[in-house]
C-alpha cells in the first residue's frame, strides 16, 4: 500500500496542525508583513516563553536539533582531543554532533526498561579524555538525570541533554533541559513542539553559558561584524518559524494530555499480548513523542499493519556502532547487549494528538487480530 493511502499513518503534522490552521496564517502574515524575517520580536519573544516554561537562565533559538546539539557542546568547551559519552541506541544527530565539534563519540548501552542511557555503564566508561555526557530523552521518557548528574559531578564532567524528543517531559516536576548544564531541542514537525520546517533552540540554568550560545550562534559576533568568540557558527531561528512555534506552544499542553491519553488506551487495549509495552517510571513524566512497543515478530507484524492501512516505523534500526559513516572513530565503552537487542524488536505505533479513537482503535483491533 502507498504510504499516502495509509488510513492511520504513523504521524500527520498537518492534520495536527488544521485546528489551528487560522491562528499559524495569521501569524505567517504578520512575519511577511513585518519585514523583519531573522532574529526578530517572534524569536525574541518565543525563547522569554521557553525560557519561562522551563524556568531556565535564558533559551536561544536555533536552526535545527542537531546545531542545538552543536552549539551546546561548543559553549560546554567541547572539541577536538575530548570524549563525549551517549548512547548508541539514539538518533544519528546525536552522534553527528559529538563529530561535527571534533570531539570522539564513547557509546554505552541503555537501560532496559526505558531504553534511555543506563547510569551503571557510566563510571567503566570515564577516562580522563572524557569532558561530557549527552544522555537522550528517548521517545519523550526522560533518561535518569539524577543517577547520570551524580556520576557527572562526581568525575567532573559536563551534561549536555538531548531533549529532541522530550519537550515537557520532566522528572519530579522538573522539566528535562534544566537538570543538566545544556538541554538542547529539537522542533522537526512531527516532535511533540513542531515547526513547519526545521528549527531548535538550546537552554541552560546557567547564564554564563547561555550569553556564550547566543554569541557563537552568529560567528560569536559581539556586535555586528565584530567576533569576539571563537568558534561561533550561523544557525539562526527564523521570525516565521518562531511565530508558528508561539502559537502551537499555546495548546501543547492539551497535545501533550492527548498523546499521554493515546499511550494509556494503547496500554489497556494491547494488554496480555506477546508485545513489551513502554513503562513511565514513577516520577518521571513520558510525554509520548513516540509509542514504541517491542515485538519478535516485528516484520510480520508491521507488514500485516501496513495490509491494513496502518503505518509503523523503527526508531532505531541501526544503533549508530553499526553504521559506518556514525561510528567511524568512535568506541564502545563495555557491552552493548541491551542496544542489539532491542534493535531488532522495536516498532513504533501510530500517537499524534490529532489521532482519532476510531483510528486507534482500529490499530488496537489489527494487533489483537494479528496474534490471533
Amino acid at each position: 500500500m502507498n504510504v499516502s493511502k495509509l488510513l492511520v499513518p504513523l504521524a500527520d503534522p498537518r492534520g495536527d496542525l488544521l485546528e489551528l490552521r487560522a491562528q499559524v496564517l495569521a501569524a505567517v502574515t504578520k512575519v511577511v508583513d513585518s519585514g523583519s524575517y531573522i532574529l526578530g520580536k517572534e524569536v525574541a519573544a518565543l525563547e522569554s516563553e521557553i525560557t519561562a516554561r522551563l524556568g531556565a537562565a535564558g533559551a536561544v533559538g536555533v536552526g535545527n536539533g542537531t546545531e542545538a546539539l552543536v552549539l551546546g557542546l561548543l559553549a560546554a568547551g567541547i572539541g577536538p582531543g575530548h570524549e563525549v559519552i551517549t548512547v548508541s541506541h539514539t538518533s544519528s544527530a546525536t552522534v553527528a554532533a559529538i563529530h561535527m565539534v571534533g570531539a570522539v563519540p564513547v557509546l554505552v548501552d541503555v537501560s532496559e526498561d526505558t531504553y534511555c542511557m543506563d547510569p551503571q555503564a557510566l563510571d567503566a566508561a570515564m577516562g580522563s579524555s572524557i569532558k561530557a555526557i549527552v544522555p537522550v530523552h528517548l521517545y519523550g521518557h526522560p533518561a535518569d538525570l539524577v543517577a547520570i548528574g551524580a556520576v557527572a559531578e562526581r568525575h567532573g564532567v559536563a551534561v549536555i541533554e538531548d531533549c529532541a524528543q522530550a519537550q515537557e517531559a520532566s522528572i519530579d516536576g522538573r522539566p528535562v533541559g534544566t537538570m543538566g548544564d545544556v538541554g538542547c531541542f529539537s522542533f522537526y514537525p512531527t516532535k511533540t513542539l513542531g515547526a513547519i520546517c526545521n528549527a531548535g533552540i538550546v537552554a541552560s540554568r546557567h547564564r554564563g553559558l547561555i550569553d556564550r550560545v547566543r554569541l557563537m550562534r552568529t560567528y560569536g559576533w559581539i556586535k555586528p561584524q565584530y567576533s569576539e568568540v571563537a568558534g561561533g557558527i550561523c544557525t539562526r531561528l527564523d521570525e516565521l518559524q518562531a511565530a508558528i512555534l508561539r502559537v502551537k506552544l499555546e495548546r501543547l499542553p492539551q497535545d501533550i494530555h492527548r498523546r499521554r491519553e493515546i499511550a494509556r488506551r494503547y496500554n489497556d487495549g494491547l494488554a496480555n499480548l506477546p508485545l513489551v509495552l513502554p513503562v513511565e517510571r514513577p516520577g518521571f513524566r513520558h510525554v509520548y513523542h513516540l509509542y514504541v512497543v517491542r515485538c519478535e515478530r516485528r516484520g510480520e507484524l508491521a507488514a500485516h499493519l501496513r495490509s491494513e492501512g496502518i503505518g509503523t516505523g523503527i526508531h532505531y534500526e541501526y544503533p549508530v556502532h553499526a553504521q559506518p559513516g556514525l561510528a567511524v572513530g568512535a568506541r564502545t565503552a563495555g557491552s552493548l547487549r541491551t542496544t542489539e537487542t532491542i534493535a531488532h524488536e522495536i516498532l513504533s505505533l501510530p500517537i499524534y494528538p490529532s489521532l482519532s479513537s476510531e483510528s486507534q482503535e482500529r490499530v488496537i483491533a489489527a494487533i489483537r487480530a494479528f496474534f490471533r
